[in-house]
């Protein structure tokens, strides 16, 4: 990468869109612009609306270039559901070089092989995550450029997805006048944030907690192992207080974000606060201990059902603790119960950038870490410097999918 690339990340939510711009400026990421907008046409995680999460993305888009007063024209997208699936493989190609040097070239190649694999007619290959190279039998390695050999092997993890799914998030992406540089799974991205090296080896589930769904993947070995998706977040939780206070779902959200506590032993029954009833025009008082009483049920089947996803995966006994993500697990005292819920080491991870030092953000600043580390640029980085005529609009030239596809692995090397 030049001194200074900017990388933008587009993050499709249930409950926000998020499009974070990344500086890349001697190798340190600065986090110079952040735009977001209320998610319309997503549930659970899902496109139900393209036109409105289009309009939702513009929103985003606009609000992040009025804050740094730039023109996006390209960005890199977050993809995760439960249609996400992995699976390994293997590629072997003979070195080309005369002098056995292995290059860039024999690199891609290895990965273009390790790409031929037999898939459903409905899925599609979305990204390749090479675990290590073996050159003339020696493995363990990571990086095989420059060193000398005869026979150049892989084996990767294989990250497909419905082509329904993959083509209906790129239509929102291109209609919103984007083009699209890569697709990246947020499961990976949110790891390169939110975990160490030595927890990505011992063995962590990282879990990130929306709103319309909750996201588990499982690190061991250093790299990713298994990927789930529970169809529960905290839109439950701001249900459950919607028909427990019998208000709207508009005031539920702001009263769970103001004196929301997830543990029932931690709220304060003097610390009050009134809510319009849905059919009176008389407010009636609560205190943050009856928001308590509904908050911590809710949160305690998530956990629960976290722990009970990794035993059906059969990792409950392989993992030494949880990393917590996502925009769920910003309410006070969610450490506490989690920790008890889940009987296992447990930490927040939160994003150390200035404006952005929310659990919400890490799958956005996820991605801009991991095109900085693992995506070679190319030429464009993502963004157009300032100019008169906003560059969001259909002049800026968009790819066709097929196309898009056919060069999209040249760029993860």
């Amino acid at each position: 990468m030049s001194n200074n690339d900017l990388i933008v990340s587009l993050d499709i939510g249930t409950s926000k869109i998020r499009v974070i711009i990344g500086e890349i400026s001697n190798g340190a990421i600065n986090i110079i612009g952040v735009g977001s907008s209320d998610s319309d046409g997503i549930r659970k995680g899902a496109i139900v609306d393209i036109d409105q999460t289009v309009q939702s993305i513009r929103n985003a888009v606009d609000h992040a270039e009025r804050m740094v007063g730039i023109g996006i024209s390209e960005v890199y997208v977050g993809i995760a559901g439960n249609h996400i699936a992995l699976q390994s493989n293997h590629g072997v190609v003979a070195v080309s070089n005369e002098d056995r040097e292995i290059g860039e070239e024999d690199i891609e190649r290895v990965l273009q092989a390790a790409k031929v694999v037999a898939l459903p007619p409905e899925r599609e290959i979305i990204g390749l995550v090479p675990k290590q190279y073996l050159v003339d039998g020696l493995s363990g390695i990571q990086d095989p450029r420059g060193m000398i050999g005869v026979r150049l092997e892989v084996e990767c993890t294989i990250i497909t997805g419905t082509k329904a799914a993959i083509h209906n998030l790129m239509r929102c992406v291109e209609k919103a006048g984007l083009r699209i540089s890569g697709v990246i799974l947020m499961s990976l991205a949110s790891g390169m944030m939110a975990l160490t090296k030595d927890e990505k080896m011992m063995g962590t589930v990282l879990a990130d907690v929306g709103a319309g769904a909750t996201t588990l993947a499982i690190f061991e070995g250093g790299s990713l192992a298994a990927v789930s998706t529970l169809p529960i977040g905290g839109d439950y939780v701001t249900s459950d207080i919607c028909y427990g206070l019998k208000t709207q779902t508009e005031h539920a959200e702001k009263i769970k974000l103001k004196y929301g506590c997830a543990r029932i032993e931690d709220a304060a029954e003097d610390q009050k606060f009134k809510v319009m009833r849905v059919g009176s025009n008389v407010e009636k008082e609560f205190s943050q201990l009856d928001l308590a009483n509904i908050i911590e049920p809710r949160m305690q089947e998530i956990f629960q059902m976290i722990r009970q996803e990794v035993k059906r995966l059969g990792y409950l006994d392989k993992i030494n603790g949880y990393v917590l993500t996502g925009g769920s697990v910003s309410l006070p005292s969610v450490l506490p119960l989690a920790q008890f819920e889940l009987e296992s080491n447990v930490r927040v991870a939160v994003p150390d950038y200035i404006g952005v030092r929310d659990p919400s953000f890490s799958s956005g600043v996820g991605m801009i870490q991991y095109v900085s580390k693992h995506v070679r640029t190319r030429g464009a980085t993502g963004v157009k410097r300032p100019s008169k005529t906003k560059s969001t609009g259909s002049t800026a030239s968009k790819p066709g999918i097929v196309e898009w596809f056919k060069n999209m692995f040249k760029e993860f090397i």
